[in-house]
């Protein structure tokens, strides 16, 4: 099993970039065994994989230990380390949810489109895998696993780099995950991981290793994506920040509007998809802005406002002017009075961050026009900013949320991971 033995192979290696480049052949390899896998025979694997980590539960709950006991020796935070931790029931979750990747309809091969022209040319246009995907994560172990699941579904190979937090649960998943493609008939190199903590190999895979990798996707801390996005030489699926705003307009009920601003906040802080601005409407503040103001302190959530949110609760502290681009990931919102909805418009175009926006109100032209003209990747009226998520979508798990606009946006599932080519079909037609 190649990937097995990478570690041997390079064990006592100085040069960095020869085992590199290694990896990148090695994977492009793969990739093109990987675009011929039948449907049936991927999914296989995948239940084969998940098996496997099931059987490998004490290898990899084992070496969990030695990195959650080195990161409290570093004095890592409480929520890293929580991040970090596996358990049985976190590890059965995370082999369930590769035999779900596995169950999901096969994204490779599907007809997009097909026209014929005038001279008699049949066109298709089917989705193909991307190729090889290397993805950058920091210190949650499950990324591991979910990944190399979806680059595997969509017929594709992964390059796995994991934090230095994560690299020994990483290590010990991605072995488990060799074995189960190995035991398929599947290429062992569709799924590698980088095996050393050497942060040089993070640069390495963004110059895109020769042209064998053909995307990054960066899944980790603002200074990981910074990075990725300043110095890669190939594509990027990502997101920079998650600034989501939640508009209550004119038209808002206000029992809905509690509702859904309270769950956008507070049910995970620490999610991409979290709230961290609260917009209201002048037109409803007089009704609305104390009670849900009053509905979020009392829930533990620290409100930073303008004068308005202050005079309606004593408890609010004023808002800086850095508040309204800030990604808190804590239980903090910053919140503001608007005049009607070309304000709120305007405010998210200038401070946010293009992630996930919502508009609480029963007003449908008002809905219309914020979910046409709010330029986010995913966009929501009445309901909560935490369904920004591939399981919520029904995709099955997700590989990130990108926020760019070109190929994926929102959140990046098998779908997302292929892209596409044309077929002309002919009968002996030359062109004039």
């Amino acid at each position: 099993m190649p990937a097995l033995n990478l570690r041997s192979e390079f064990a006592g290696a100085d040069d960095l970039d020869t085992l590199m480049a290694g990896i990148g052949r090695r994977a492009r390899a793969a990739a093109r065994g990987m675009a011929l896998a039948s449907a049936q025979t991927k999914d296989v694997a995948l239940r084969t994989i998940a098996e496997r980590i099931r059987a490998s539960s004490a290898e990899i709950l084992r070496e969990n230990a030695r990195d959650v006991a080195a990161a409290k020796a570093a004095g890592q935070t409480q929520a890293l380390i929580d991040r970090l931790t596996l358990d049985e029931a976190r590890l059965a979750g995370i082999a369930d949810a590769v035999e779900k990747i596995g169950a999901l309809p096969d994204p490779v091969g599907r007809q997009l489109a097909a026209f014929e022209r005038p001279n008699g040319l049949l066109i298709e246009r089917i989705a193909v895998p991307l190729g090889v995907v290397g993805v950058i994560f920091e210190s949650r172990p499950n990324v591991t696993a979910d990944a190399g699941a979806l680059c595997l579904k969509a017929g594709n190979a992964a390059i796995l780099r994991a934090g230095s937090d994560s690299h020994r649960s990483a290590m010990a998943i991605a072995r488990a995950m060799s074995e189960g493609l190995t035991a398929s008939g599947l290429p062992a190199d569709a799924i590698q991981i980088v095996p050393t903590r050497d942060r040089a190999a993070v640069g390495s895979m963004l110059t895109g290793l020769s042209g064998c990798v053909d995307v990054i996707v960066p899944r980790g801390g603002r200074s990981l994506v910074e990075r990725v996005q300043a110095e890669a030489k190939v594509p990027v699926f990502a997101h920079l920040d998650g600034i989501c705003h939640v508009y209550v307009a004119a038209g808002a009920d206000l029992d809905m509007a509690r509702t859904v601003l309270l769950n956008s906040k507070m049910r995970r802080t620490g999610i991409c998809g979290a709230a961290e601005t609260l917009l209201v409407d002048r037109a409803c503040a007089g009704t609305h802005l104390a009670p849900l103001v009053s509905a979020l302190l009392d829930a533990g959530c620290a409100v930073r406002g303008d004068e308005a949110v202050r005079a309606a609760d004593p408890r609010v502290t004023p808002a800086s002017p850095e508040d309204w681009r800030t990604e808190y990931l804590d239980a903090i919102i910053s919140a503001r009075v608007v005049d009607g909805l070309d304000a709120a418009i305007q405010h998210i175009e200038e401070n946010g961050s293009h992630h996930t926006d919502a508009i609480i109100t029963e007003d449908g032209a008002e809905a219309t026009r914020f979910l046409a003209e709010v330029d986010s990747a995913i966009v929501t009226h009445n309901a909560s900013t935490q369904f920004a998520d591939g399981g919520e979508f029904g995709f099955g798990a997700e590989i990130g949320i990108a926020t760019g606009r070109m190929h994926a946006r929102g959140p990046v599932g098998v779908e997302q991971l292929t892209t596409f080519k044309y077929r002309v079909h002919g009968s002996g037609q030359t062109r004039p």
